[in-house]
């Protein structure tokens, strides 16, 4: 490489498996680090089997789950059984010589083998130790299982999403990607670099708490606030926004265009576009809050007037008015969006045994200095085994100074 990446030196042991610890330590690797993936022997990550899809192999036999190449990409994966005496102690070395650890295991599954954090602080007390579980390491549930879906339900997330009571297919709705799982493999890689700065200051390692509840509530966000101060719990309103109007799709003649308006200058603008300028001056719509409070008629009266529009006659007169606004794309519609591919949102790797690229979604950070890199495609199930076990002999130091 041409350029250092910001987490170059960087050593990360990920015992975690699925989505959440996985996305987070892709995150890192993405941005220069070593990550060692601990494997079980012949089975691996869960995701290599949640399939179809699968990709295939060059001999035509079936490959790898395209769940597991979404999370897994500049990995190095070895397989080991923790449970055997010798593979917990090839786990303890690796710690010894390593900067961060990641599992997601349940609360206190690990102590029997010598691999929480207390155990491992003492043979690298640098070491960032990240557990990711359900609901935490305390509290009346720190001992039960807690997945993407129940999480969603359980932490309100479901509870404002869908369709109102009364309309048609109303229920409660989980959202079309594990989002749970992903902010929190962002809030995990967000402190563990936080911890890193502090061990590379201190040489003081630390252990990292991270709940998916204490994350789905965080995503709460404005209507967490909005039930703090109105003491009214928010309930579904399918694509409406609670606190902007208007704010969701409108029908055209041909499909829907989605229109965000975030303030009274870009209504007033709508208005205009739409030949509307009764609606702009009328008192009942004047502001954001009069909007919301006559939300039904405003829009039904906009629908009115979109319906008239094709979906691209309507996007090109909003765009060149500046109203935010924008189609409701397929997956693939996503990718071959001229933006998406001036910005090569699509990353492509070879790996020999299969037949095709891995193909993934770019990672979105774009650092001027230390550049994202894809190093390697998600790896062979224990392609790296042998690799990462010699180098266990090679560490003159397992208290090296790494930071």
């Amino acid at each position: 490489m041409s350029q250092t990446q910001a987490l170059s030196g960087v050593r990360v042991l990920d015992l975690s498996r699925v989505l959440a610890g996985p996305w987070a330590t892709q995150m890192l690797a993405d941005l220069g680090a070593e990550v060692i993936k601990i494997e079980r022997p012949g089975i691996g990550d869960d995701t290599r089997q949640w399939g179809p899809p699968f990709t295939t192999g060059t001999d035509g036999t079936r490959g790898d789950a395209a769940y597991f190449l979404c999370a897994n990409r500049g990995k190095k994966s070895v397989e080991l059984d923790i449970a055997a005496p010798e593979g917990a102690e090839a786990i303890r070395k690796l710690a010894a010589i390593s900067d961060v650890l990641v599992e997601n295991f349940k609360v206190g599954g690990l102590k029997k083998y010598g691999l929480d954090y207390a155990s491992l602080a003492k043979v690298n007390p640098r070491l960032v130790y990240c557990s990711i579980t359900g609901f935490g390491q305390t509290g009346p549930r720190a001992e039960q299982a807690g997945y993407d879906y129940m999480i969603q339900a359980m932490g309100g997330l479901m509870s404002i999403t869908g369709q109102p009571d009364g309309a048609p297919g109303a229920e409660p709705m989980k959202v079309g990607v594990a989002v749970v799982d992903l902010a929190t493999g962002l809030y995990a890689s967000n402190a563990i670099l936080a911890a890193l700065l502090h061990a590379r200051a201190t040489g003081q390692g630390q252990h990292i708490d991270i709940a998916l509840f204490d994350v789905q509530a965080a995503m709460l966000a404005n209507q967490a606030t909005n039930w703090f101060v109105s003491g009214v719990s928010p309930t579904r309103m399918g694509n409406a926004h609670p606190n902007l109007v208007p704010y969701q799709p409108f029908p055209c003649c041909d499909g829907s265009v989605v229109i965000a308006v975030g303030n009274d200058n870009q209504y007033r603008t709508l208005c205009g576009a739409l030949g509307a300028e009764g609606l702009a001056a009328d008192d009942r719509y004047l502001t954001n809050a009069a909007r919301i409070e006559n939300r039904v008629e405003l829009v039904s009266a906009i629908a009115a007037l979109t319906s008239g529009w094709t979906m691209r006659d309507l996007i090109a007169a909003l765009e060149a008015a500046g109203v935010p606004c924008g189609p409701i794309n397929t997956v693939e519609q996503v990718f071959a969006e001229p933006q998406a591919l001036h910005r090569e949102l699509e990353i492509r790797q070879a790996r020999a045994d299969l037949s095709s690229p891995a193909r993934t979604v770019a990672n979105p950070m774009r650092l001027s200095v230390t550049p994202v890199r894809y190093a390697e495609p998600p790896p062979r199930l224990g392609q790296n085994t042998e690799e990462v076990l010699a180098m266990l002999d090679d560490e003159p130091d397992k208290e090296s100074d790494r930071l």
